[in-house]
């Protein structure tokens, strides 16, 4: 059975840090590449950042270049989202999510088959 299990999320001021984790389970990372995507309030899901072990590539949404990072521990089966410099927008739903798509871009929500159920950030100002 594939899972994806989400944690990390939280309450941070603005400036501040936080560090998502993406346990998987049922599939390997050979196979599927991960993408963190996230929704606000009354706003459509936004693809965020995407990592492929297969390809050796990652993908970063302009809003957070340069802020954020994504990596991966094959070992543990989990995929990290690095949060740093921390805005009110980025103030959303995290989820994260596999693709057997050989591409980390663009982000297409429906190639992705398996979602978690997503980690609340909030960022005050």
């Amino acid at each position: 059975e594939v899972q994806l299990v989400e944690s990390g999320g939280g309450l941070v001021q603005a400036g501040g840090s936080l560090r998502l984790a993406c346990a998987a389970s049922g599939f390997s990372f050979d196979d599927y590449a991960i993408g963190w995507w996230r929704q606000a309030p009354g706003k459509e899901r936004e693809g965020v950042s995407c990592i492929s072990s297969r390809v050796g590539s990652t993908y970063y949404a302009d809003s957070v270049k340069g802020r954020f990072t994504i990596s991966t521990d094959n070992a543990k089966n989990t995929v990290y989202l690095q949060m740093n410099s921390l805005k009110p927008e980025d103030t959303a739903v995290y989820y994260c999510a596999a693709t057997r798509s050989w591409y980390v871009e663009p982000m297409i929500f429906y190639e992705y088959d398996y979602w978690g159920q997503g980690t609340q950030v909030t960022v005050s100002s």
